[in-house]
């Protein structure tokens, strides 16, 4: 994907009655502000035409200078406590290098222990997010010493501790142990939930009696804690729709925010009671400022906010830059006012509906059709646009969720200003599929 072609089969690019519209340029405030003099600024949409000119769709654009705002962004937000790299919303080994190398940024959030082990051939600290069944990997992990010592497992259950322990055998080096407690918000006894259901360790007295169940096993060693309030993180404040909507989730949120604070904090006196932790992980990029308030919580992870994918453009509290696009290309005009582009069925994980599909932003003025929606081989497109589009020409797409559109390409073009600088393969361009 991405092959290059003639610099004359652009697409009409330019053709499109937006060539002024520089989209997100001057809307930094904070470009250079990364902690590298020579930080790239944001680029314009006629930048990225002219950078991208000589490719043929459908491939997919980094915005260098927009994530490392976004980076810069995303650290003033943590009021000082480090970030821990949510690998799954990047999925590109280069990007995931080049941002655990900015100031702010420390250790990997992976989400399977292959790729945990994978990374961990080149970093120091990986946390998995969420637990594993992976015996293979288990072996692995628990044959090799410095494995072992960079990568730390997720449990919520004796279960999880039994089902390692029955894989590893009782010798080898000891195997770092996270508990997982649940984040969510659970009201009228239980029987309203607000948030995922990750896991069952739900009250301090849980988490304790696991952390207790962890140092029973002399193989275990018990390093930390976390907790991800997806009611809160993952959950635009901002949405458009119905005002009474809108004041319902900033009020759950609130409530979320108060109730998480003080139990969190319990939780982790308690297991610190038992045993010293390296870290407590919390938070995600739509929690930030919340999040890295409570003097438990000693790191936050989150990732998401580099690429600013559709699913951000939501909060009140922070604005990203866009940062990752994909381009198709018009394939058929089948009735005035359509176009329809090749591909673009590529949706989002979570509950369907329309915030899980790709939002066309360039040119300005096109939209889905609510009964086709993004379709597997071809898209059709509307609104004020599609009248000015040609065959051959391009959309510019953003995908609603973040790495996810790593899925589909080999390789992601790294753009500063109007120039690619490099193209580096996404875990999928370098033969992996870890989920």
């Amino acid at each position: 994907m991405g092959r290059p072609t003639t610099a004359t089969d652009t697409g009409h690019a330019t053709d499109t009655g937006h060539a002024t519209d520089t989209g997100h340029a001057t809307d930094t405030g904070h470009a250079t502000d990364t902690g590298h003099a020579t930080a790239p600024r944001p680029a314009s949409f006629p930048d990225l035409q002219r950078a991208t000119a000589g490719l043929q769709p459908p491939f997919a654009v980094v915005d260098l200078g927009a994530l490392r705002a976004n980076a810069a962004q995303m650290v003033r937000r943590t009021g000082g406590k480090p970030i821990r790299l949510a690998s799954k919303s990047l999925r590109c080994r280069r990007l995931i290098d080049d941002v655990l190398g900015l100031p702010g940024y420390a250790g990997i959030l992976a989400f399977t222990l292959p790729e945990a082990l994978w990374l961990a051939e080149d970093h120091d600290d990986v946390l998995v997010g969420y637990p594993t069944a992976d015996l293979p990997a288990l072996h692995r992990l628990a044959a090799d010493e410095q494995l072992a010592a960079r990568v730390t497992l997720m449990v919520d259950s004796v279960e999880h501790l039994d089902l390692i322990a029955s894989a590893v055998g009782p010798d080898g080096p000891p195997l770092r142990v996270c508990l997982d407690l649940d984040a969510s918000l659970r009201l009228a006894g239980g029987r309203l939930h607000l948030g995922m259901r990750r896991s069952p360790l739900h009250a301090p007295e849980q988490a304790r009696d696991l952390a207790l169940a962890v140092l029973a096993r002399p193989r275990f060693r018990l390093v930390g804690i976390m907790a991800y309030e997806g009611q809160i993180a993952g959950v635009g404040d901002d949405q458009p729709g119905p005002a009474l909507a809108r004041a319902a989730v900033r009020l759950m949120q609130r409530a979320s925010v108060r109730e998480l604070r003080e139990r969190r904090a319990a939780a982790v006196r308690a297991v610190r009671a038992l045993a010293p932790l390296e870290f407590v992980n919390g938070g995600g990029t739509g929690s930030l400022e919340t999040t890295s308030a409570e003097p438990a919580v000693t790191e936050l992870g989150a990732g998401s906010g580099l690429y600013a994918p559709g699913l951000f453009d939501h909060y009140r509290r922070f604005a990203p830059l866009p940062a990752a696009h994909f381009v198709l290309s018009v394939v058929r005009r089948p009735a005035p006012g359509h176009v329809t582009v090749l591909g673009g069925g590529w949706t989002a994980s979570g509950p369907s509906g329309p915030d899980r599909l790709p939002l066309p932003v360039r040119p300005a003025g096109l939209r889905l059709l609510p009964r086709e929606g993004a379709g597997e081989v071809q898209t059709p497109l509307t609104g004020a646009a599609a009248a000015g589009l040609r065959i051959g020409d391009r959309v510019w797409f953003r995908h609603a969720k973040a790495g996810e559109l790593c899925e589909r390409v080999n390789e992601l073009h790294l753009v500063e200003g109007d120039r690619i600088v490099d193209a580096v393969p996404t875990y999928r361009g370098e033969g992996l599929a870890f989920l």
